[in-house]
């Protein structure tokens, strides 16, 4: 592979470009031996494990977003890759239904912004999933009936919205984090050894079964020193990470329904992308059964059957992932323009209130897009 992939550099197609074409080809489909799947490998010389720290997340903090203890993670890195740390699904059994419903039901509303915006109108898109629900809960008979606006959703903007067209934040396109979401993100940051992560913008992807997402570099953010975290919901994807350049030829890898893979360092402004959606039919229908033995928490709520029967359906044929990332260093601001008030001190202020909580207890608790 890597031979064919310096070949085509030879004659102008860079190896980026020729991995990526290889592994979206339906006909005839390509050869998955080659691409690794962490949630069954071994360490080798390519592949290492990653040591987290279990004292930097209590065991409370983590079961309050539905993660395990930071100590049953299985974290690893690879070998020429620094800064990038792939931890296999760290979510306790039954708690991934709860953010695949945000991803579904509450991430889509007004005032975030999605793609469906850039065509209808702000009534069209005020509630998507009530506008969804109806459909995707009875299964159709007889003609297929046209495709529900989530069916429709490509992408969603969260914190600092992205700009598609500049390719930039501003201050002044802000509207408030989803507390939750930066309590998960602050969790794995810690765990992974960056203190202080201040979760600012997220952007939400919705793969169908024939979706990618191109090659690119998200160097975006005003500070690259913090890390950009991606959590996958759903079927599963390959994934491409090259280097700093389009010539190097891209390591593929698997990543599968709740897997997260946190990028720091020098693989921060990495060249990567999707080429391909795989079907995962038995890791999503075991969503199904785990559901119903989670019983909710702190956070982390129990999904009701209602809902679950409208995101099931959904993800038994497409993928989310949600990529979260700090849009600014500390002290700093868009150029001419202060940060919108109170946002930091908004995450800091439940950061501080779960940390009290801590210290008061004694029991260890497509389309092509960016």
């Amino acid at each position: 592979m890597a031979k064919m992939a310096a070949s085509m550099v030879e004659t102008g197609e860079d190896a980026f470009r020729q991995m990526f074409k290889l592994y979206k080809r339906r006909n005839p489909p390509p050869d998955f031996s080659d691409v690794i799947d962490f949630s069954k490998c071994v360490t080798n010389d390519k592949i290492r494990p990653v040591k987290l720290d279990p004292a930097a997340v209590s065991d409370g903090d983590a079961a309050n977003v539905g993660l395990h203890h930071v100590k049953d993670w299985r974290a690893f890195t690879l070998q020429g890759y620094p800064g990038f740390i792939f931890i296999t699904n760290p979510f306790l059994r039954g708690s991934q239904p709860f953010w695949v419903r945000q991803c579904l039901k509450t991430y889509p509303q007004k005032p975030n912004i999605c793609n469906l915006d850039m065509h209808m109108s702000p009534t069209d898109t005020q509630d998507i999933w009530a506008k969804s629900v109806s459909n995707l809960s009875c299964p159709s008979v007889g003609k297929r009936e046209p495709r529900t606006l989530l069916e429709r959703l490509r992408w969603v903007t969260l914190g600092y919205h992205y700009n598609w067209n500049s390719k930039t934040y501003s201050a002044n396109h802000y509207t408030p984090f989803p507390t939750e979401l930066h309590l998960l993100s602050h969790q794995i940051a810690t765990a992974c050894g960056f203190t202080g992560f201040n979760a600012e913008a997220g952007i939400l992807n919705y793969y169908r079964s024939d979706s990618s997402l191109g090659i690119h570099v998200d160097e975006s953010e005003l500070d690259h020193s913090r890390p950009l975290l991606s959590f996958s919901f759903g079927q599963s994807a390959i994934f491409l990470l090259g280097g700093t350049h389009r010539q190097d030829s891209p390591t593929a890898m698997y990543m599968h329904s709740g897997d997260v893979m946190v990028m720091s360092g020098l693989s921060r402004l990495f060249y990567h992308a999707v080429p391909r959606i795989v079907p995962a039919h038995q890791e999503v229908a075991d969503l199904d059964t785990e559901r119903c033995s989670w019983q909710g928490g702190a956070i982390v709520e129990q999904v009701s059957e209602e809902d679950w029967v409208v995101c099931s359906r959904y993800i038994h044929s497409s993928r989310i992932n949600m990529t979260v990332r700090q849009v600014l260093g500390h002290g700093q601001s868009f150029p001419g323009t202060p940060p919108p008030p109170g946002h930091a001190e908004q995450h800091q202020a439940e950061d501080g209130k779960h940390m009290k909580r801590r210290r008061c207890s004694d029991s260890p608790n497509t389309e092509e897009t960016r």
